[in-house]
């Protein structure tokens, strides 16, 4: 409609022109040849195209006008005219059969073909324009009443207008075909004194979906639409009502609007059956059936809009304040949300089912300004096991996982700070407050958690372990992250401290023996610990230094067997000593030196795997000046044991030997024995 808007007033321009020129050229073929260059040059500066007035007549009273814009777009205007009226009656043919090549004139990517003829009559202070075209392959008839060049009553009627050669028209692709039909009706277009309508209907519409496919990769069923207006304008008030109707979609909104100033109060409602189909507008990729209905009221300085859901088959009502069209304020309440269908339709895995509940009460959301309220709950909170553990690859199932969450956010200016409080069958986790700065997205934050059974993590740590285990510390997140926590630990205190990827702990008193039977090995040494271990998480290396005092130990396979043959109760002997280790991530190769007053327990580049819970370690034992020497394999909870006590039986050989040949040859056979042994 541009582009003829243009052409029409280019005919009328010409007809002026022509009749201000003769006043200064007579009205001659040779006056006509004097005008008809000047005339096209002009044309051609305005349009930037290379026009030909093949055709110039001008007389007293008559003029007519052959323009080729170019080989395919012409303009044909003739008529007569009085100068001294200034009134004239003048008939135009516009063809235009390949609108792309007037590219730069439209500066858009307009195409396709149309034509139109009709008739202006009338003066310089009232003209009417009556007319018919075929656009857009319709049956269009119009009438058009101009006073003082200014539009003031419009009639027109477009009959079966071709989608398609409709978007072609305006340069976009064929994403739909339908007929349209439009019905114009203003009897009166003066603005603050409108009178009349506009009824437009889209009849047997089609998505292209093939095409939609193409561009957006969206597969969508075959989809059917129509679409009605109907608007009526009088003085400053637009009434109307609108409604699109397809397979997948309904669209309805109807109301009271005054454009300027604005104002509105209209209702609205939206009955989408797969929100799929909308990502081309919305740009989000989401799926799934989408209702919402609710009303607009108010002026462009402070309008309300408020509404209703059951988005993801939750009761959801809102009401938000605008101001200037920005967001001014917001209440809105989510009600026995199902967290099972928002995962599907933001296409998301089943990680969980739950009942989500959000209350939203923002009264400023003025970037930098925010305050309010917002709180969540979720509750009879399930973990889909079965895809978690099928996801993350764990080697065992993860076990059955039931929670419970509730958070509560203040927000003022640029900070939130938020309540947490985590409640599950696995662990519990609590955070008074986390702070958020918006503006720079930093984090700092206390927390609590509380394990009430290790062994339930079997899944992730793929080894059992007994009891249980409470952590607290602080989260700080900017630039660079930080951690602590503080526990308590088999009857002693461990402090870590992790910034970024390195990770420090520090382990105070430490009971051995609560440590062996958290972690089910065999629970042989009773002792004090103290030591450090630094650790690269990302790398998965680091290395332990400890130090053990009041050590003893309690009864095992070996030792019994030291007692047995040398004749020395190393339980009853208090041993200290340190422990080291070397961590490779699942291989560790550790070291213990233990010594009491009479006896010693080493072991160097002892090999555990933690993934395997395999061990491979050969010990040296020193008891009262007696070696032996012991090698574990195999499991950790159950090790092979291997022992060399060559030595002791040496000895023991030797003092029973020696007593027999002593009564039975006297004398001295200590020197005698010492050649055989």
């Amino acid at each position: 409609m541009r582009i003829f808007a243009w052409l029409l007033g280019t005919v009328i321009g010409l007809a002026i022109f022509a009749i201000g020129g003769a006043y200064f050229v007579a009205f001659t073929s040779g006056g006509n040849a004097i005008l008809q260059p000047i005339i096209q040059e002009k044309i051609n500066e305005q349009t930037k195209l290379n026009t030909k007035l093949t055709t110039f007549s001008l007389t007293t009273d008559e003029f007519e006008i052959f323009l080729e814009l170019d080989s395919f777009n012409t303009i044909h205007a003739k008529g007569n005219y009085s100068l001294s009226t200034q009134a004239f009656n003048v008939a135009y043919k516009l063809k235009l059969e390949k609108i792309e090549t007037l590219k730069s004139l439209t500066n858009a990517p307009l195409k396709g073909a149309f034509r139109t003829e009709g008739n202006v009559k009338g003066d310089m202070k009232f003209m009417e324009i009556d007319g018919i075209s075929d656009v857009a392959s319709s049956d269009t008839s119009y009438h058009v009443e101009l006073t003082d060049l200014n539009p003031t009553s419009i009639i027109a009627k477009i009959k079966d207008a071709d989608l398609v050669a409709l978007l072609e028209l305006g340069g976009q692709k064929p994403y739909a075909k339908a007929k349209v039909d439009v019905d114009v009706d203003f009897k009166n277009i003066t603005p603050h004194a409108l009178d009349g309508g506009i009824v437009l209907t889209t009849k047997n519409g089609v998505l292209n979906t093939p095409l939609m496919n193409k561009d957006f990769n969206l597969t969508i069923p075959k989809t059917d639409f129509n679409m009605n207006l109907d608007a009526k304008l009088k003085g400053d008030d637009v009434d109307y009502t609108y409604a699109l109707n397809s397979n997948l979609a309904k669209i309805t909104s109807s109301g009271k609007v005054i454009p300027e100033p604005l104002k509105m109060d209209i209702i609205y409602g939206v009955d989408v059956k797969e929100l799929a189909v909308l990502k081309p507008i919305t740009k989000a990729d989401v799926r799934g059936a989408f209702r919402l209905n609710g009303t607009v009221k108010g002026t462009r300085a402070n309008m309300i809009v408020d509404g209703k859901s059951d988005f993801a088959s939750s009761d959801t009502k809102f009401t938000a304040k605008l101001k200037d069209f920005e967001p001014a304020s917001l209440k809105a309440t989510m009600k026995n949300l199902k967290l099972a269908k928002v995962l599907y339709m933001v296409k998301q895995p089943h990680y969980a089912d739950g009942v989500f509940d959000l209350d939203v009460d923002i009264i400023d959301l003025k970037s930098g300004e925010l305050k309010g309220t917002v709180v969540s709950n979720v509750k009879k909170g399930l973990i889909d096991s079965k895809y978690m553990t099928k996801a993350y690859e764990f080697k065992s199932h993860m076990p059955r996982t039931s929670f419970t969450l509730a958070t509560n956010t203040k927000l003022n200016g640029d900070i939130a700070d938020t309540k947490v409080n985590l409640k599950s069958s696995l662990a519990n986790f609590d955070i008074k407050q986390a702070r958020v700065n918006l503006k720079d997205n930093s984090i700092v934050s206390d927390y609590i958690t509380t394990i009430p059974n290790l062994d339930k993590l079997y899944f992730v740590t793929q080894r059992h372990l007994k009891g249980s285990l409470s952590a607290n510390g602080e989260l700080k997140k900017g630039k660079d992250l930080d951690l602590t926590m503080h526990s308590k630990v088999a009857g002693g205190d461990v402090d870590v401290k992790l910034h970024n990827d390195d990770l420090r702990a520090d382990l105070k008193s430490i009971q051995t023996l609560d440590a062996l039977k958290m972690l089910i090995y065999p629970e042989v040494f009773k002792s004090s610990l103290n030591g450090v271990l630094d650790y690269n998480i990302a790398e998965q290396k680091g290395k332990f230094n400890g130090d053990l005092v009041d050590g003893f130990f309690t009864q095992n396979q070996v030792l019994t067997l030291v007692k047995q043959y040398a004749k020395i109760d190393l339980y009853k002997q208090k041993f200290k000593g340190i422990v080291s280790a070397d961590i490779n991530k699942k291989k560790i190769l550790a070291s213990l030196d233990l010594k009491s007053n009479t006896s010693s327990i080493t072991t160097k580049n002892t090999k555990l795997n933690s993934k395997t819970q395999k061990i491979n370690s050969k010990i040296d034992i020193v008891a009262n000046k007696h070696p032996i020497y012991v090698t574990l394999t195999g499991n950790t909870a159950s090790p092979k044991v291997k022992i060399d006590a060559g030595e002791i039986l040496k000895e023991k050989a030797k003092e029973k030997l020696k007593k027999k040949l002593g009564d039975k040859l006297g004398g001295d056979v200590g020197n005698l024995l010492k050649g055989l042994f």
